[in-house]
């Protein structure tokens, strides 16, 4: 089993609400990215925006999509992870895919729903946190505001990578790069954070900033730009530093509930 894992970051503007055009822009550049790849990381609601009118959408759309995914980790043999608009029952939720090469998914709903849009007016919160195992990596994913409260990120698993998609703001993208760093220190884990560009249809600017922190906090990637970003983790550099640093082993014992 390989000790590393090859990622790509897709760093891009999304068409407002437009589920087959951000499909058809996602599916160019998935193609053309490298055959060496096992994990690609897509933003926060990529196929539409961050919009709070999700009754926009058709409620197929989120299957779609979910198929979308399955047909580009089989062709790229890597995974996929992002978030979508999905419609369930009588509810709305900002859901994160990971979609794995031989068709597997798992899905996580966002816990901590952006007040200040409305978001949890118009979107179901999540209960549950996602664990996945790929290719010898224990993988973390959580979604954009979810950046915000460290105990739900909190290292009780012995994760390796915690991955954040996102629709951050430019206005605020200082928090954006402290917190992504700290929950990397702090966790003792790698951290990829993956933003949009561009402007959305509430006028909100996106300057990117997605990048991949080492266990110690160290920047490994960033850009402010459209552009697809390329790093590898490396397991043995995780494992030295827990056994050289031991941090992790004096974090304060408590129970989460939700």
């Amino acid at each position: 089993m390989s000790t590393e894992l090859h990622i790509a970051l897709v760093q891009c503007p999304l068409v407002w609400e437009d589920p087959v055009a951000n499909r058809e822009n996602l599916e160019r550049i998935i193609l053309s990215l490298s055959s060496s790849i096992d994990l690609i990381v897509l933003p926060e609601m990529f196929t539409t925006g961050f919009t709070m009118t999700p009754a926009n959408i058709a409620r197929e759309e989120g299957e779609k999509t979910v198929e979308w995914m399955q047909a580009m980790a089989t062709l790229k043999n890597a995974a996929l992870v992002g978030s979508i608009v999905f419609a369930e029952g009588e509810h709305y939720y900002n859901r994160l895919w990971f979609v794995e090469p031989d068709n597997k998914i798992a899905s996580y709903n966002k816990r901590h729903t952006f007040t200040l849009a409305g978001e949890d007016k118009v979107y179901t919160a999540g209960e549950n946190r996602l664990l996945i195992n790929f290719r010898g990596f224990r993988i973390f994913p959580l979604i954009c505001y979810d950046l915000r409260f460290p105990v739900w990120a909190r290292n009780t698993e012995g994760y390796d990578v915690l991955i954040y998609v996102a629709n951050w703001p430019e206005k605020r993208i200082a928090a954006w790069d402290a917190l992504l760093k700290a929950r990397a220190i702090e966790n003792m884990a790698y951290v990829i954070g993956v933003n949009r560009v561009g402007t959305d249809n509430y006028g909100h600017e996106y300057v990117g900033h997605s990048a991949v922190y080492d266990v110690l906090g160290n920047t490994l990637v960033c850009s402010k730009v459209a552009t697809v970003l390329y790093a590898t983790l490396d397991k043995e550099h995780i494992e030295t530093q827990r056994e050289k640093l031991r941090f992790l082993e004096d974090r304060d014992q408590f129970s989460l509930q939700v």
